[in-house]
């Protein structure tokens, strides 16, 4: 059994985001003043008293509304509280009692879930007495607590795991294959994870930058575990004006940093921007596997030749990485999609690929007598073993005589004799060269 999921749920603008990020010990949600600035699922782990658990931020509940954002929004929300074990049910002491409380109350009620009713924004004790009137709600004792100053915390925490039936301390995420889906606004991005999940789970509409925080889905096929995470596209920076779309900036490369598999999403109706270079350039420095996917290819007239010198094309403007892997795609009518996780699992496996060192130095060995180093400032490189110290990526400490030694071209030729020996396709790997005296 996974850990328990625990959803935060309630208005906009109550707190929930500022609670998730208590909980979470760390700054995961955006937290604005303005409202619905949360619209998707966040989740993140938390653990009290030695119990691990999942938290589920979520997009503030509004009453029936006909704008597109606030009404998937409000799906978002009921799918988060469809999944949880326990709920938490968070509303304003300020503001008080509100028609809207007693709407989300009535939804909660009918999910039949164990809900912890929370009242946030009791900031000293005199407050208290403000909590009395959530009573009324019919869900059980409200809890006072301030979320941005972490009082009442402990109470709450202890209500929350009362409702837990059974606690597996194990942190699955080792598991998994983290995967960040990365891309300009509006190129495809949630339409992609909609897809490979099944299901409405990332929000999806023709409006550019609807994803702001980087959103996680979990999902497991035959092609293993993985964890999706869905980002906001970034953009130039020079457009990034408001605060929230810098936060966005933030968390992609956050999510960047800890995927395994980076894939890039380009619209085929439109030219490889310099910001397509840059996202990616960005994966390419920390040397993690890399896909490339095409989508929208359905929209493109094509002939036997076009996808050759599409691909020819976009390999030329990102020969920094030519091991990248590419796939044509539309996520829309599900164009190759079922090939995705096969070729994610094929660049996973060579990010996590060892090779022993007896082969490693055959192998370099052999490469040293086909093409002497070059003499640089009077000194000629030389080579005494190569070891693999590490996976994911794959990293090679070479030990030779002379750091100064190094010419960029030979650096460059030993790793190409290290990819044409060992599959390596689809992922980054490092070189590190160490003295070690005679």
């Amino acid at each position: 059994m996974s850990k328990p999921i625990v959803a935060i749920v309630g208005r906009p603008n109550v707190g929930k985001s500022t609670l998730f990020n208590k909980l979470a010990g760390k700054r995961i949600s955006i937290v604005e003043d303005t409202p619905g600035v949360t619209r998707d699922r966040i989740y993140a782990e938390a653990e009290w008293l030695s119990n691990l658990f999942t938290i589920i931020d979520t997009g503030g509940i509004e009453p029936e509304n006909s704008d597109i954002i606030v009404a998937q929004m409000r799906r978002q929300a009921q799918m988060a509280i469809e999944t949880a074990d326990v709920i938490v049910f968070i509303v304003d002491g300020k503001q008080g009692l509100t028609d809207a409380d007693n709407e989300v109350a009535l939804m909660l009620r009918k999910s039949k879930k164990p809900i912890v009713l929370v009242v946030n924004k009791i900031d000293k004790l005199a407050d208290e007495q403000n909590s009395f009137e959530f009573y009324n709600l019919g869900i059980g004792e409200p809890i006072a607590i301030s979320a941005s100053q972490g009082l009442g915390l402990g109470d709450m925490l202890d209500k929350i795991v009362e409702h837990f039936k059974e606690i597996v301390n194990i942190d699955e995420q080792d598991e998994y294959t983290k995967i960040a889906v990365v891309g300009k606004p509006n190129v495809g991005k949630s339409s992609l994870i909609n897809k490979l999940l099944g299901e409405d789970r990332v929000i999806v509409s023709d409006i550019p930058g609807t994803t702001r925080d980087a959103v996680d889905s979990y999902l497991e096929t035959e092609e293993g575990k993985f964890i999706l995470i869905d980002t906001a596209g970034l953009r130039r920076k020079s457009k990034v004006k408001e605060e929230i779309e810098r936060y966005s900036v933030i968390r992609t490369l956050a999510a960047i940093e800890r995927a395994d598999v980076c894939i890039l999403i380009l619209d085929a109706t439109e030219q490889l921007s310099d910001q397509d270079e840059k996202i990616i350039g960005y994966a390419h420095e920390l040397s993690k596997a890399i896909m490339v996917l095409v989508n929208k290819w359905d929209l493109i007239e094509k002939d036997d030749k076009t996808m050759d010198l599409f691909k020819k094309n976009i390999q030329y403007k990102l020969s920094f990485m030519a091991y990248a892997q590419y796939l044509f795609i539309s996520a829309k009518t599900g164009q190759r999609v079922n090939k995705v996780l096969d070729e994610v699992k094929k660049c996973y496996d060579n990010y996590s690929r060892r090779i022993s060192t007896g082969v490693l130095n055959d192998v370099v060995s052999k490469a040293v007598l086909m093409k002497e180093p070059p003499v640089v400032a009077l000194k000629r490189l030389k080579i005494y073993y190569v070891t693999q110290v590490a996976i994911k990526p794959p990293t090679f400490i070479f030990f030779v005589n002379d750091t100064e030694a190094i010419h960029f071209s030979y650096e460059r030729y030993l790793e190409n004799k290290l990819r044409e020996s060992f599959d390596f396709s689809g992922t980054g790997i490092k070189v590190i060269f160490r003295e070690r005296k005679e």
